[in-house]
């Protein structure tokens, strides 16, 4: 099989142990897609894709240029970059992995501390020859804002309980209930909650429900000393509320991991002229343990594929099913 690994930025994905699972088929690597020319020809010769989270968007224009491909593999939850209905269309099944959320909420950990205490104003002074140009302050008895209480809100969770922190939740009745079980507080209201902490992180998963569900009114009623940490999702942000609120002083400070469109370069984003926001080019999830965690699901998923068991494929609808599943891994 003709397997192609596309958009690893960092040439990382070949020398993970997990490689070793691929030895009898054909991989191919390529850095970023939109950066790339006269890729057509690779394109046409694949049969699978193992994707790198959602960095890759499957739709119907790159499903055309790809006749042989049978299998997206998806590191980590399926989402929104590919789209389900085209791969219908066009007969590829789809496959999901599982992740790790210990690298991204250590990577959420790290904004929060490194955006308190400003360390990267320091360390930029520092290089240009200046000494303590700043001054931070402490984690241990302020009160950190929860947007959201699943895996990854757990986990920094217990991380600020550690600190002597005062944790406060938000979220569904059912995240609200389980933090209040947890021993942490489920504020009054959404007011309250931005308006009472310190520092408030999100960890929101995006669904119709919760895109856009971050407004300008929200963020307002934040602290002029706050700061506003978002490693999750961009789309959860209304566009432009967060340079708008930043500009107006409330939060004070933003430490942010995600955006709307990614790869940037050449500084193209509003975000990162502003002084009053650390930006980081969505490094949550990319730690060496993390990548062998996710690819050695979606390679075993290829594996599985290829043995003729599709019971945890996606869309069905993409296979000849029923009677002709089992020839089609032949």
């Amino acid at each position: 099989m003709n397997i192609l690994i596309p958009d690893d930025y960092q040439s990382a994905v070949e020398k993970l142990p997990c490689m070793e699972l691929l030895a009898a088929h054909s991989v191919s690597f390529l850095g970023d897609l939109t950066q790339k020319k006269d890729i057509d020809p690779i394109l046409a010769e694949t049969d699978c894709l193992v994707l790198i989270r959602e960095r890759t968007r499957v739709d119907a224009v790159l499903l055309k240029k790809m006749p042989n491909l049978r299998l997206v593999s998806q590191t980590g939850p399926v989402g929104r970059h590919i789209d389900i209905e085209a791969c219908n269309a066009a007969g590829v099944a789809v496959m999901q992995g599982i992740g790790s959320p210990y690298a991204p909420a250590e990577f959420a950990w790290l904004l929060i501390m490194s955006a308190y205490r400003r360390v990267h104003e320091a360390i930029d002074a520092f290089r240009q020859g200046q000494w303590q140009v700043n001054i931070g302050s402490e984690l241990h008895g302020r009160a950190l804002g929860i947007l959201g209480f699943g895996k990854l809100g757990k986990l920094v969770a217990n991380y600020a309980h550690a600190f002597g922190m005062h944790v406060q939740i938000w979220g569904s009745e059912h995240s609200r209930a389980e933090a209040v079980k947890a021993g942490y507080r489920a504020c009054t209201s959404r007011e309250e909650f931005f308006a009472s902490s310190d520092i408030v992180t999100v960890h929101l998963r995006l669904t119709d429900e919760t895109r856009n569900s971050i407004t300008h009114a929200d963020l307002s009623h934040m602290k002029p000393d706050a700061v506003f940490v978002n490693t999750s999702r961009a789309e959860l942000l209304v566009p432009g509320a967060l340079e708008i609120a930043l500009g107006q002083g409330r939060p004070g400070y933003a430490a942010v991991d995600v955006y709307e469109s990614e790869p940037i370069y050449d500084c193209q984003h509003p975000l990162l002229s502003l002084p009053n926001a650390l930006c980081t080019p969505h490094l949550g999830y990319v730690a060496e343990q993390s990548y062998e965690t996710y690819f050695r699901s979606a390679f075993n998923n290829v594996l599985q594929f290829l043995s003729g068991d599709y019971s945890t494929v996606l869309n069905h609808a993409a296979m000849p099913w029923p009677h002709q599943l089992k020839s089609s891994a032949n």
